[in-house]
């Protein structure tokens, strides 16, 4: 597997290029936003855009998803569908962001917990985890050691929760059940910032140490 990683938008959202590198088959996730700056990386690599990927519906994670669809003619992939409300949304979100007015657009098939999404010889299992938004999934690729994991953990932190439909409780219980069960070497690929691992954050992530028995 290949990561190409693609700062974008005033909130500097992580854009992933992941790529296969048997088959240089390519998906993007989580495109915020800068969608000529993620055309002009593709173009450079010469990757085959298969689909966009999407963790949740926040506006600094979407922005780009449907210019990037219809350009390169591949389906939004993502997230889970109790995310539908912030897709409805996507015109008070830009409003609520800044950004630039923005019509309501849907991933043509949303994902469930334990689905498997084959990317080339990549296998990506969906987790669900909610509590920063209702329909948030991460990508788990175990042979990669590595998960893609959005705004549900950072290095040294954890998603909001203050946005509508948000729920600390039920964000912990995701981490806890769906993040702090990978094999502590995993490498956690946030949606803002630097990478962590799985075990440095249960060590030492002060929103969820002692926390967990």
């Amino acid at each position: 597997m290949e990561i190409i990683t693609i700062p974008v938008t005033a909130f500097a959202q992580n854009c992933r290029i992941v790529i296969c590198k048997q088959t240089r088959q390519a998906a993007v996730i989580d495109p915020g936003g800068d969608v000529e700056k993620i055309i002009a990386e593709l173009a450079k690599h010469s990757l085959k855009l298969q689909c966009i990927l999407l963790t949740h519906g926040h506006l600094d994670h979407v922005g780009a998803a449907k210019i990037l669809a219809e350009h390169f003619a591949v389906d939004i992939v993502g997230p889970q569908q109790d995310e539908l409300f912030w897709f409805d949304a996507l015109p008070m979100q830009a409003q609520m962001f800044g950004f630039a007015p923005v019509t309501p657009f849907y991933p043509q098939h949303w994902l469930n917990d334990g689905d498997i999404f084959p990317l080339g010889e990549l296998r990506f299992e969906i987790r669900h985890c909610p509590g920063h938004t209702p329909g948030h999934i991460v990508f788990y690729e175990a042979k990669q050691q590595l998960v893609i994991v959005g705004d549900v953990i950072f290095k040294g932190s954890v998603g909001r929760t203050d946005f509508p439909k948000g729920d600390a409780q039920q964000l912990l219980a995701s981490i806890k059940q769906q993040i702090l069960t990978l094999p502590d070497e995993t490498k956690i690929l946030s949606g803002h910032g630097p990478d962590t691992k799985v075990v440095a954050e249960r060590i030492s992530n002060p929103f969820i140490r002692g926390k967990f028995g």
